[in-house]
């Protein structure tokens, strides 16, 4: 397969995924928790939050992994290969055995650590026990997808996704429907993925033979992955940190049910940053292939047009939830949760500004310049905590976001573009004008559009949202029109690099 095809369907498989994750998650989040109520599902948040610091003891091991298995296979050392993978498959059965302990000794305290009510105590020491074990078993049996993206099969990394999250719908729909409660939807959650992986697991054996034995363990290869996912784990910790810790937090000192409202706000922006996000991740190949051949004008155009397009398509997404926030929230679970929409709003803000410069983060991964971004986002995670717990008793739920939000806004005024001006020799008010004076221009008819359309037709259900939101799209999308047509998108420079990237010639603009 060339290099453009598998290109083209790592891409659309990738935003499939996304647009099947996105799609379900809104649909069934409301579905469930006025199944199970507020008590039951923020308990469902509370556990599955404080279990996701298990990805703490990856180390770094699966970038160090996808990186080496393209190397090595491209190399065709299969000896180096089958160290790699015996070492990192020893590694990662090691932890998942301290996993499981850990899992089965926290499983008698969780009532000591969180406010749970006595009704659903068992449920949290059952639900606990699940999911952490889950987790445990899927350390080794993972490997298979670092393998995956190492050999660039990401397309089979999203398929087999995109099949394991409609079939997970589908049977919590049908358990609830059938009176079945919180575990039985537990059961289905952390059993599909496991089954998922020992599926990836047959087909990355079928396109990398390797050999499997004691002998192909080694610490020179264990020190050569932990070498390289340093400063991957630093990143690892502190994102835990940032967006890992508020539920747990919450349900520290507030409540089940106060995690459930909070979550409601904090979904919809993790929705938004998720498109974003999906989009650069384009630009981490790319700078790292340009950063390789000495061509750091490409890569200062890629810096200034790739913001560009995260802030075209961040600025609306944003737009529509200041504007529209409390209908989208009433639509999607009902009136009563509208209270949410101050964390919506507290999160938002600071998530747009970090969120527009998702380029500059790829940028960094892609010239292995990061070791400074992971030393300040590690900072922003505790100081993400110390401010949460100081906040939210005297504040609540929204003090909790608050506490969220300045750590993430000083790293998405201060730091981030200095330092990438800093880096790559463009001048900060050259950067900023460039790449965000026109999405900022863009955004305002929409602004104007969906607040006399919330006035004259206030959104409760979705039909009436979708016009809504349709009547405010389109004025955005005739000025992004005039745009494209006038400026064009993505900008010569990124053009210039993807015809690079992808091997083919090409000719200046206007030869």
């Amino acid at each position: 397969m060339s290099l453009t095809r598998r290109a083209i369907k790592n891409v659309i498989s990738s935003w499939g995924g996304l647009a099947i994750n996105i799609a379900v998650g809104f649909f069934l989040s409301p579905f469930i928790l006025h199944h199970l109520g507020d008590e039951a599902f923020g308990l469902w948040v509370l556990i599955f939050s404080l279990t996701g610091y298990y990805g703490i003891f990856d180390f770094g091991i699966r970038s160090s992994l996808v990186r080496y298995v393209s190397k090595f296979e491209a190399t065709g050392d299969k000896d180096q290969l089958s160290r790699l993978i015996n070492t990192s498959l020893f590694t990662y059965t090691c932890l998942g055995v301290f996993l499981m302990f850990l899992t089965i000794v926290g499983s008698f305290y969780v009532d000591r650590l969180f406010h749970i009510a006595p009704e659903f105590l068992r449920d949290a020491r059952i639900l606990f026990l699940m999911v952490g074990s889950s987790l445990a078993v899927g350390f080794p049996l993972g490997i298979s997808g670092g393998i995956l993206e190492g050999l660039q099969k990401f397309y089979l990394m999203n398929w087999t996704n995109i099949v394991s999250t409609l079939v997970r719908a589908v049977l919590i729909v049908y358990v609830l429907r059938h009176g079945f409660g919180l575990l039985a939807v537990a059961l289905i959650t952390v059993s599909l993925p496991l089954i998922t992986t020992l599926l990836r697991g047959v087909i990355a054996h079928h396109l990398l033979a390797i050999s499997y034995g004691w002998k192909y363990v080694d610490r020179a290869s264990l020190r050569e992955v932990a070498n390289y996912g340093g400063v991957t784990f630093i990143i690892i910790v502190a994102g835990r940190l940032r967006f890992k810790s508020d539920a747990v937090i919450i349900g520290t000192f507030l409540s089940a049910t106060a995690i459930t409202f909070f979550s409601i706000g904090a979904r919809l922006v993790d929705y938004a940053g998720e498109v974003v996000s999906s989009m650069a991740q384009i630009f981490t190949p790319m700078s790292s292939h340009l950063h390789a051949t000495g061509d750091y004008n490409q890569i200062r155009r890629i810096f200034i047009s790739g913001n560009r397009a995260c802030a075209l398509v961040m600025f609306p997404m944003t737009v529509a939830m200041i504007v529209m926030g409390k209908s989208v929230i009433e639509a999607w679970v009902g009136a009563r949760y509208t209270s949410s929409y101050t964390v919506l709003l507290a999160l938002l803000i600071p998530s747009t500004l970090y969120q527009m410069q998702s380029t500059s983060n790829r940028i960094l991964f892609g010239m292995s310049k990061h070791k400074a971004l992971a030393y300040v986002v590690l900072m922003e995670g505790i100081a993400n905590v110390i401010l949460s717990i100081a906040l939210v008793r005297p504040l609540g739920i929204l003090g909790d976001a608050i506490g969220t939000a300045i750590p993430m806004l000083c790293t998405a005024l201060v730091f981030l573009p200095r330092h990438m001006c800093r880096l790559l020799g463009v001048p900060v008010r050259k950067f900023l004008v460039e790449a965000y004076f026109y999405p900022t221009i863009l955004s305002i008819p929409m602004i104007l559009v969906l607040a006399l359309m919330q006035r004259y037709f206030y959104a409760h259900r979705y039909p009436q949202l979708l016009l809504n939101l349709m009547a405010g799209l389109a004025a955005y999308g005739a000025g992004v029109l005039w745009f494209v047509l006038s400026r064009n998108l993505l900008g010569v420079g990124i053009k210039i690099a993807i015809y690079r990237y992808f091997g083919r010639e090409l000719q200046e603009p206007g030869a």
